[in-house]
Order: C-alpha cells, then sequence, then structure tokens
C-alpha cells in the first residue's frame, strides 16, 4: 500500500455496487479496500486506521449506525460517510451527531461520490492539523512543566524531537529556568525513560572528588577510599547521565570527560581494568560556554562534543502569559500541602507579579508563594502578603485607574499625596522655565513649546 496516498474504507454488502464504487475512485489519489460485514469493517478500522470510511446502513450481520457508534465512542481517527438506499431526515441527523461527515443516498453518480470524499478527506485533513496545533502548540503543561507562551512552546518541541535520539543535549538558561527539569523530560519521553536517570552537580562536588563521583574509585584508591564506589556513569547504565553546571567542571577531568563522550570507556580512580556503559549525556549550565571556552576555562572540543543539541530556556520574563499561570499552579500546590484557604491573586498583586522582572525566575516565583501560603491565610492573596523584595513595589497607575473604575480599589488605598493637581504641576514648569531664561518670556515658551501669550495669561492668573 502506497502511504502517500489517503485510505478509503468501503463497507457495502453489495459486491456490485462496491465494485462501483472502486471504478468511480479509481483515479483519485486514494487507495481503496472493502468489506461487506460490519464484523470484519470493525476489524479492519481499528487495524487499519483509515483516512475515510464510506459505510452503508444496512449489512447483513448488523447496522452500518453501530460501526460509526463505535468509531465516535473508540475515538478512532476515520471520517465516516454514511450511505444508504433507505434515507431519512431522522437517520441523517443521528450519523451527523455521531461525527458523519456527510451523507450519501443511494443511488449516486461517480461525480458525486467523488466530490463527496475529496471534501470528506479534506475536512479530516484539517481536522488533523487543528489537533495537532491543540496537541503541540497549545499545551500548558509538559513532563513537569507548565505554560504555554510561544517561547515554552518551543522548549516542548525541541525536547519532543531530541528525546528518542542518543545525541548529547546541551541545556542553557539562567539559575531557576527549570533546566534540570527539562533533561528528566527529555529522559521521560525518549525510549531510556524506564532506565536510570542519574544527576551530578559538577558546582556541588569537591575538585578532588568529582572524578571519583563521576567514574567510581576502587578500594585504596586514594585516604578514606575503604571500599569500592560506583560512579554516576556507572548507576546510569543504559539510562541518562545529567551534568548540571558543567562548565564548573575542573578541566583535567574535562579531558577525561572528552575520551568517555568519545569511546564510552572510562577506569575508575585506583582502577586497571577499562570499562564501558552505555550513557545518554545531557549536561546544563547557566553560563555562556563560548564565552568560557574564550576565557580558556572551558575546552573548546568539549563544548562542541557536548553541543550537539543545544536547548535554551526562557527566563521567566520572556515567558509572555506564563507568570501568573505558574504562580496560580503553584498556589494550588502550597496551599493543599500547607492546609490553607487560599483560592487566587488579588488584581493588584497579580500586576505586582506580571510587572516583576524575577531575576530568580521560576523557583524565585516558587519560593514567593510558597512562603505566602506558609505565613498567611485567607481567600485572596493581597498586597500586604507578599515577601519582600515584592512588597516595597508599586501597582502600575494604569492597573490602580482600572481597579478604580472597576469598584475594585477604593480612592484612600492609593497614596494620595502622589497625585498633584495638574494646575500646580504646570505652574511649577512655567517658573522653572522663566527662572532658566531670566524671565525672558519669548525664550521660556520656546522650550515650553507654548505661545508666548499663554505664559502671559497664565501669569495673569495666579494674581
Amino acid at each position: 500500500m502506497n502511504n502517500s496516498l489517503a485510505t478509503v474504507l468501503i463497507v457495502e454488502d453489495d459486491l456490485d455496487l462496491a465494485e462501483i464504487y472502486r471504478g468511480h475512485l479509481s483515479k483519485e489519489a486514494v487507495s481503496v479496500s472493502h468489506f461487506s460485514s460490519a464484523r470484519k469493517a470493525i476489524e479492519a478500522i481499528e487495524t487499519q486506521l483509515p483516512d475515510l470510511v464510506l459505510l452503508d446502513l444496512k449489512l447483513p450481520d448488523g447496522d452500518g449506525m453501530d460501526i460509526l457508534r463505535h468509531v465516535h465512542d473508540s475515538g478512532i481517527p476515520s471520517a465516516v460517510v454514511i450511505m444508504t438506499g433507505n434515507g431519512s431526515m431522522e437517520d441523517a441527523v443521528l450519523a451527523m451527531r455521531y461525527g458523519a461527515k456527510d451523507f450519501l443516498e443511494k443511488p449516486f453518480n461517480g461525480d458525486r461520490l467523488r466530490a463527496t470524499v475529496r471534501n470528506a478527506l479534506e475536512l479530516h485533513h484539517l481536522s488533523g492539523l487543528v489537533s495537532t496545533y491543540e496537541e503541540e502548540f497549545l499545551r500548558d503543561q509538559f513532563h513537569g512543566f507548565v505554560g504555554n507562551s510561544l517561547a515554552m512552546q518551543m522548549v516542548y518541541r525541541l525536547v519532543e524531537a531530541s528525546a528518542p535520539s542518543s545525541a548529547t543535549v546541551l541545556i542553557l538558561g539562567e539559575s531557576g529556568t527549570g533546566k534540570e527539569l527539562c533533561a528528566e523530560a527529555i529522559h521521560q519521553h525518549g525510549p531510556r525513560r524506564n532506565k536510570p536517570f542519574v544527576a551530578v552537580n559538577c558546582a556541588a562536588i569537591p575538585a578532588d572528588l568529582i572524578e571519583s563521583e563521576l567514574f567510581g574509585h576502587r578500594r585504596g584508591a586514594f585516604t578514606g577510599a575503604v571500599n569500592d564506589h560506583e560512579g554516576a556513569v556507572c548507576r546510569a547504565d543504559g539510562g541518562v547521565l545529567f551534568l548540571d553546571e558543567i562548565a564548573e567542571m575542573h578541566q583535567d577531568l574535562q579531558s577525561k570527560l572528552l575520551r568517555f563522550l568519545q569511546t564510552g570507556k572510562f577506569f575508575k580512580v585506583g582502577g586497571k581494568t577499562e570499562e564501558t556503559v552505555d550513557v545518554r549525556i545531557v549536561c546544563a549550565t547557566n553560563r555562556d560556554p563560548l564565552n568560557e571556552v574564550k576565557r580558556g576555562r572551558f575546552r573548546e572540543d568539549l563544548y562542541y562534543r557536548l553541543n550537539v543539541v543545544p536547548i535554551t530556556l526562557p527566563a521567566l520574563r520572556e515567558r509572555d502569559g506564563d507568570i501568573l499561570r505558574l504562580a496560580e499552579h503553584f498556589l494550588k500546590l502550597y496551599t493543599a500541602k500547607e492546609g490553607k484557604r487560599f483560592r487566587q491573586f488579588s488584581p493588584a498583586v497579580q500586576s505586582v507579579l506580571d510587572d516583576y522582572q524575577w531575576p530568580g525566575n521560576v523557583r524565585q516565583l516558587q519560593n514567593v508563594v510558597h512562603n505566602i501560603t506558609v505565613l498567611h491565610d485567607g481567600d485572596v492573596v493581597d498586597l500586604e502578603h507578599l515577601p519582600p523584595p515584592l512588597d516595597n513595589l508599586t501597582v502600575p497607575a494604569s492597573t490602580q485607574a482600572a481597579m478604580l473604575a472597576s469598584g475594585e480599589l477604593e480612592l484612600d488605598e492609593i497614596t494620595l499625596s502622589n497625585i498633584r493637581p495638574l494646575a500646580d504641576i504646570e505652574r511649577e514648569a512655567i517658573q522653572r522655565a522663566l527662572a532658566i531664561c531670566n524671565d525672558n518670556v519669548p525664550k521660556a515658551a520656546a522650550l515650553l513649546d507654548v505661545h508666548p501669550s499663554t505664559i502671559y495669561r497664565k501669569k495673569q492668573g495666579w494674581t
């Protein structure tokens, strides 16, 4: 069967009619198969998943409407067109209710059949594109990630594309953007999901112990090595080894890591036997690796060996719409964990959260929400619940205006001292311009971009 052709399955107990339909469709870009019983038709639909089913309602061993219901209820992604010689409005309505794309009343000619098939296949194709778009581009959660911004949709696609491979992945991004979560997503979405995921933070282990932690050691290899130790590469055999903060790795070990990446072989510290494992390497750093290469702190050949598939995680401030979505996710999580009553953020708090730049990214936002749920309680998170440094931020004027208009904010809640009469501000501006110009009204007017008569008129009004 040519996989480039659309597949059409004809369910018709009249063999002569079935051959006529085949003939009508012989010049169309479709591959046609035929079944004459309900039982065989259902088996074929479930195994072949045709693009289109041309379904007769009257069959020797069942009702075609039952097949249509089965396709609908089972979520089988096939379009269905009903064919019947005993058509009625009731049948048509019921068929459409169960997802039929069209209704052909026998007898029909070849032109009508071909036009119906083309339309049904085109609609089926468009429906598939919409489903793909909704599944892949409107996802607001993905393997632990929360967010549906365009920046995160790109991350999801890169994870999906790279996960089936064994290629090395280098995850870049600021601290707190979720680099380890990204590594775990690659592991969970790939063929090694049932094998170990081992994480090693290269910045958290002393330089003299990192080789042992990575490759293991034999007893007596150094002072304190009283037993053999399986390193991370052995524990991750068959799975994924995640090397976090890879740019912090000592240069002496970088050369050994490079050899391991090239050969899959290594020596334990103090060991004399070369060992082999099968691991996929995923690395991460919050530094600019190319800058580290230029400064001589990171091997260039290792960088290019690691940077096969780069994935850059966006900063939280770059994730349009995701800040409040994440905040609400964490509020629900920690409210349940701490036994509190919070249900939502006030409009003022939402404005502050959305306007803040979040230097600590998702980790900082998570900590802020956790702090709120630990120290406070209520139905709504208000401004007084915000911890430093958010407690010193002001609500943007545009948000205050909208809240005043909607009645969500009372006038006395705003710092009135920050609001001054426009006439006072105007008078100060004119007096300052006149002082700079030694009371030369035409010069002051030129600076203020007004006509001199305006200044004379304003001065008269002050007396």
